[in-house]
């Protein structure tokens, strides 16, 4: 059955019903709702503002092709990072389904095609290792890499949701040298290399460093450690979960919360400006709505926006001392009529898609599309992974599309930075689209395009959003989708106790910008709401 669930949530106040709020809350996406609902439990007079006609940001479901009854989680599509106390403390109808399978990654060896297959069972995923290198030495320094990656995340993650720890008390908590140093200290390619001997595994590992975020592995800043870091560490396992029901059902659960405890949601309210002392005495914050322009009073405001966003609505300066956002991915949705045939005759594409699919993502592919990229070049061969959300999680498409066994794809492509479109942007945005159509064909036995369902318009059923389209969709500067460049999850210097403070005491952040920030989690909206209820 298409689950309820997934459905948008129900229509908002056409305007704020007050003109005074404890706590104001700029933006609805999936964190200001967090934030909302803990507030409103505790019994705090709660408003959030939405510029869209719709709460959940990134977090959404929505129809994307006209005619076909699939809501596919547009932006934002896996479940790691959202602890869940936050899901238990705020009571919410929501759940996830674990993949079967962890990945699979296409490869010809002594010209056969082949590929490699991680799975839950040892025994299959160690002759998946022998068949593409030929000997068990891979397999077990995997093993054993993300053995250490699983214990630093059981130590690490239960932090994430307390004040934030020094770096020298971080460092104790992880209590392993060896793994503090491969991936708090050194580029993560030292450790890569000196622990794998495959190109193509190689690759898979980095992977997880270069999700949303344009660097390589001897990036001596350690940019794709953070990231690497905030991808192995979700809820102590690292696991990628699937929303039942899609995206859409999280953002559902959530406004439903926080209505429920009493916050007023209101939609179409775009924040204009914010003002405020300074200190304690309140702030005030300036928006437009379709019908008029108005203010609303808070003791308190928390920003579910990037922090650059912030900044303009403060009417601060941009800090010259931080990077500006850049994203550097390029987001494919598509809705199948059937799975593709693949090269690899000895794995069933229901297996090769049920987990992440890499494409083009051996080491030294990254490596050459990084450097393209970085000339200001497409990659001539675009890495990017692809996930098939229906087959762990059909409900998100209609009855007759699952009778007549049609699937989604959810494709995710690397090392697309925002400056690559800057120029023309449709033209830039369909030669990243045939470049990583391409990559894509190069591992199937039959064309992509021969699979893809045509809408009711008679069109085929794929949609690609760059950088400048997740900026101009959802705000967010240049397309990051983490706001800015993710941090180490430990305090520095002028990060506050828990990671959310501003230099205006009654602004916080609360979003994906704030230090623990970035994915689908929640965190920074509970740690904004237990700053404030702390003080």
């Amino acid at each position: 059955m298409h689950s309820a669930a997934s459905a948008s949530p129900a229509p908002a106040p056409s305007r704020p019903s007050r003109s005074s709020y404890d706590v104001v809350i700029v933006g609805g996406g999936h964190n200001g709702l967090v934030a909302a609902a803990y507030l409103a439990r505790a019994g705090r007079s709660v408003l959030v503002l939405e510029r869209q006609d719709h709460v959940g940001g990134a977090a959404v479901s929505a129809q994307a092709f006209k005619g076909l009854d699939a809501r596919l989680s547009r932006y934002s599509y896996l479940v790691s990072l959202l602890p869940h106390r936050i899901v238990e403390d705020l009571g919410l109808r929501f759940r996830t389904r674990q993949r079967r399978i962890s990945s699979y990654t296409p490869a010809v060896v002594d010209g056969q095609p082949t590929g490699l297959l991680v799975q839950n069972d040892e025994a299959r995923t160690r002759e998946s290792f022998r068949r593409l290198t030929g000997s068990d030495r891979d397999f077990e320094a995997w093993q054993r890499f993300y053995g250490m990656t699983e214990r630093v995340a059981q130590r690490v993650f239960p932090t994430l949701t307390g004040p934030l720890p020094s770096r020298a008390e971080l460092e104790r908590i992880v209590d392993d040298k060896e793994a503090w140093e491969a991936l708090f200290e050194r580029p993560l390619g030292e450790a890569i290399e000196a622990r794998f001997e495959n190109d193509l595994v190689r690759g898979v590992v980095l992977t997880d460093a270069l999700i949303g975020t344009f660097t390589h592995a001897h990036d001596e800043s350690l940019l794709q450690n953070r990231c690497f870091l905030y991808h192995v560490i979700g809820n102590g396992t690292g696991d990628w979960d699937v929303p039942v029901g899609g995206m859409g059902a999280l953002t559902g659960a959530l406004a439903d919360a926080a209505r429920a405890a009493g916050a007023e949601i209101v939609v179409g309210h775009d924040a204009l400006g914010i003002d405020t002392d300074g200190a304690d005495a309140g702030a005030e914050v300036r928006y437009r709505s379709p019908e008029t322009e108005g203010r609303v009073a808070a003791g308190s405001v928390l920003a579910n926006v990037a922090p650059s966003t912030l900044a303009r609505l403060l009417g601060d300066a941009p800090d010259p001392a931080l990077p500006a956002p850049e994203g550097a991915q390029l987001k494919v949705n598509m809705l199948l009529r059937r799975l593709p045939r693949l090269r690899d005759g000895a794995v069933d594409p229901r297996d090769a898609f049920a987990g992440t699919f890499h494409i083009a993502e051996s080491y030294s592919e990254l490596e050459a599309a990084y450097r393209e990229a970085a000339a200001g070049r497409i990659p001539g061969t675009a890495p990017s992974e692809i996930y098939c959300h229906s087959l762990t999680d059909p409900s998100i498409l209609g009855p007759d599309l699952v009778d007549r066994g049609f699937h989604t794809l959810t494709l995710f492509g690397l090392h697309m930075p925002a400056r690559l479109f800057a120029g023309d942007h449709d033209a830039a945005r369909e030669a990243a689209l045939r470049a990583t159509v391409a990559a894509l064909d190069a591992v199937l036995d039959e064309p992509i395009e021969d699979c893809l369902a045509v809408d009711a318009d008679g069109r085929p059923c794929i949609e690609a959003k760059t950088p400048l389209d997740l900026e101009a969709d959802l705000g967010l500067p240049s397309g990051h989708i983490f706001h800015r460049d993710l941090s180490f999850p430990h305090a520095t210097e002028g990060t506050g106790r828990w990671g959310v403070e501003t230099a205006h005491p009654n602004v916080l952040l609360c979003g994906a910008g704030a230090v623990r920030g970035g994915g689908v989690s929640g965190i920074p909206g509970h740690n904004a709401a237990m700053s404030l209820l702390a003080d």
